[in-house]
């Protein structure tokens, strides 16, 4: 990792970080990012705050969200890909090009067999989860965080406990396997 290249490893960055952790009350700041849509939910939130990383002072960019967003994603990646072995044109809205063609009776037909095939896999708990903390030491500003937690919400108060215990090198993360599904059951 070539630290000198990476402005999250910059004395003068950390410093504006923290002045502006100072001035949000708080030791992080929040990311505006549109290309992340759940953060509108309160289940996922782009951070960015200072710590240290083998005894050097780092900026670190994380993404944290709940288990809960977790586990919806990967039963939605599953869904869609075995989807595609029963419509193999079909595309995602998320990942349609502007001149994406389909009729409205395939895009139903498709949309019917994917919430059934969401309902198969979340009855069957055939994806599981578990809390985690992954480092992109590759990142191209500080080092990057994907941060799963068993929370219902990422609000400051879980944030602030993690930054704490992460810094600390406190962090325990619960190991347990989990499944949801929709109508709320864990």
């Amino acid at each position: 990792m070539a630290t000198n290249q990476n402005p999250g490893f910059d004395p003068k960055e950390i410093e504006e970080l923290r002045a502006e952790c100072r001035e949000e009350g708080g030791s992080f700041v929040l990311v505006e990012d549109p290309d992340i849509d759940m953060l509108e939910t309160g289940e996922c939130e782009h951070i960015q705050f200072v710590g240290n990383y083998k005894g050097e002072e780092v900026i670190y960019d994380a993404l944290i969200y709940t288990l809960r967003l977790h586990h919806s994603s990967m039963v939605y990646e599953m869904a869609v890909g075995e989807l595609k072995k029963s419509f193999p044109g079909y595309v995602p809205p998320e990942e349609r090009a502007p001149n994406y063609k389909i009729s409205p009776e395939d895009e139903e037909e498709a949309e019917t067999a994917l919430t059934e095939l969401i309902e198969e896999i979340e009855e069957t708990e055939a994806i599981k989860v578990q809390e985690h903390v992954e480092m992109d030491l590759e990142s191209d500003y500080g080092i990057a965080l994907d941060v799963c937690l068993n929370v219902e919400e990422i609000n400051d108060e879980v944030i602030e406990n993690f930054i704490a215990t992460f810094n600390s090198g406190s962090l325990t993360l619960d190991t347990t396997l989990y499944s949801f599904s929709e109508d709320g059951q864990e």
